[in-house]
């Protein structure tokens, strides 16, 4: 269909990243024509792999995978989210480890070179893991702030503590001098960060209905929530459940989700070398004038959304059509 947006989705494919792909190739208003792989949960190697075992799921083996950066800009890899993910890197949840599907011979910086030149003026970018892929990407493409619509970012914490120290999100903490050079290029930027990630979440109640579904997709999310349930969740609410970070990014992309507070401010990321690297540091200063767009900023933050997109994709995952993939 000539209609759908065509959207690239730059992942380091886990849990959530897997929670938002199945959610994209769920609906019906976009087109995920392509992936690209980032260190982080696991290796950009074993992501990518892992993208391929979920678009495999979903009988979605048109979707180009192609992998991207092993490291950050500057340093070493620090660590890697195996902790939080499986062994597997998807909640060794008995999803086939083995895959048919190739990878792409294309680099990471050459799929978004080719599919930005294809969808030129219409490719909407997803980036829901470090993001040294997109400013890899910046450098060797003069132009691509130009073909592509806009950026959406699961990363950050505007005001609230981080997740991988107490000022940092994981995903900018991985790179952030990538996160630095991607947050201040010249094209429309949302991020969606942990204030509002952190609010919207899985339950007990949602992964019984999942488990009930018949849909291969709804199973698949239910066995991995469990996974996540009892290690990340737990440790972070006390309680059985979980944030669904990056398929919330997914959802504003769509619209789906519509943050209530959604200001355009300025957003800077702390690349020292202190306690306070990967922060992100954005201006909230106006929210007491019903925060005014600040002037030179690009960026949107989502600040707060309404709590119920776990209900949405929890509907969508387990509706009668949820083994038929629109196209």
């Amino acid at each position: 269909m000539t209609d759908r947006t065509p959207v690239l989705v730059d992942c380091d494919t886990g849990v959530d990243d897997a929670m938002a792909l199945l959610y994209l190739l769920h609906h019906d208003a976009v087109e995920v024509v392509g992936i690209t792989s980032v260190f982080g949960n696991n290796t950009a190697a074993k992501c990518a792999h892992n993208s391929l075992r979920v678009l495999e799921l979903m009988g979605r083996t048109d979707v180009p995978v192609a992998v991207g950066a092993e490291n950050p800009l500057v340093g070493e890899v620090t660590y890697l989210a195996t902790h939080v993910h499986g062994d597997d890197g998807l909640g060794d949840s008995g999803l086939p480890l083995e895959v048919s599907t190739p990878l792409s011979d294309l680099t990471a910086v050459d799929l978004i070179d080719e599919l930005s030149q294809r969808y030129r003026g219409r490719l909407r970018l997803l980036a829901v893991g470090p993001l040294t892929n997109i400013a890899h990407a910046l450098e060797a493409i003069p132009d691509l702030t130009e073909r592509v619509v806009d950026i959406v970012i699961m990363g950050g914490a505007a005001d609230v503590a981080g997740n991988q120290s107490a000022a940092a999100e994981a995903n900018i903490i991985h790179d952030p001098e990538a996160a630095r050079a991607v947050l201040g290029a010249s094209w429309p930027t949302t991020l969606v960060p942990l204030d509002v990630t952190m609010t919207e979440i899985i339950t007990e109640e949602h992964r019984t209905a999942l488990a009930a579904s018949s849909a291969p997709a709804a199973q698949f999310v239910a066995a991995v929530s469990d996974f996540y349930f009892g290690g990340y969740g737990f440790d972070s609410f006390g309680v059985r459940c979980s944030p669904c970070h990056d398929a919330v990014a997914a959802g504003v992309l769509t619209g789906d989700v519509v943050p209530s507070v959604f200001p355009r401010i300025a957003v800077e990321v702390d690349c020292t070398d202190g306690p306070s690297r990967g922060a992100t540091i954005c201006d909230t200063r106006g929210r007491y004038r019903a925060f005014p767009d600040q002037d030179g900023a690009s960026c949107r933050v989502a600040l707060v959304t309404d709590g119920t997109f776990a209900d949405r994709l929890v509907a969508m995952l387990t509706s009668s059509t949820a083994g038929v993939i629109p196209r």
